[in-house]
């Protein structure tokens, strides 16, 4: 991986870890109601599911790489349609304030609710199927791709839930919709953007 590509895969990941969603939805409200050391633990458990995720991806489009050839193109347009048309839908979407409700919980609970959300997106494997490959050689990739893949994930991802983690055990943080609507705005462009360089470079290859 180039400084550019890693830069821009941290900024790319950080931006949609940012978007309201399930799991920022888990983060909160664990911090908001069990104390910010619940939302470390669901964080954790999220990032552990992301972790899971991108190594079964990453090694599996170096497999697929390897062995399909020139048909692998056509996994990079239908990963660069996908991850438009989540983008669109994104873009398009509108979300309510998030609520929190008062529960008591463990850690090893919290630690679970993060993971078992995250493995439990079925469509995580597509998204990156049709993400990493804007930012990184899949047919060459290395164990130290990988790694750097990794810390990248743990930062941004992890970096973007504690602040999250933080605010609702401080403030009970309350997020518009209005800005709910902002930020989905902003990542949907970013995966339409994605998309349409994948797609540009399948055609150019």
């Amino acid at each position: 991986m180039t400084t550019n590509s890693i830069v821009a895969l941290f900024g790319a990941m950080i931006v949609l870890a940012a978007v309201p969603s399930v799991s920022v939805l888990a983060v909160s409200t664990r911090s908001a109601t069990a104390g910010l050391i619940h939302g470390v633990f669901t964080t954790l458990g999220i990032v552990v599911g992301d972790i899971i995720f991108i190594l079964i991806t990453i090694w599996g489009l170096t497999f697929l790489a390897e062995t399909m050839g020139g048909l692998f193109v056509l996994i990079q347009y239908l990963g660069g349609a996908y991850l438009i048309w989540l983008g669109v839908r994104l873009w398009r979407s509108t979300s309510k304030p998030m609520q929190t409700e008062v529960k008591t919980t463990s850690l090893l609970s919290s630690f679970l609710t993060g993971l078992l959300i995250t493995l439990g997106d079925q469509k995580a494997t597509l998204f990156y199927l049709g993400f990493f490959p804007a930012f990184l050689d899949i047919s060459n990739i290395s164990y130290w791709d990988t790694g750097i893949i990794v810390a990248i994930t743990i930062v941004a991802v992890g970096g973007v839930k504690l602040v999250y983690a933080f605010l609702a055990d401080r403030a009970r943080l309350l997020i518009s919709s209005n800005m709910t609507n902002r930020m989905n705005t902003v990542a949907g462009c970013i995966m339409i953007a994605v998309g349409v360089f994948l797609i540009s470079k399948a055609f150019l290859s």
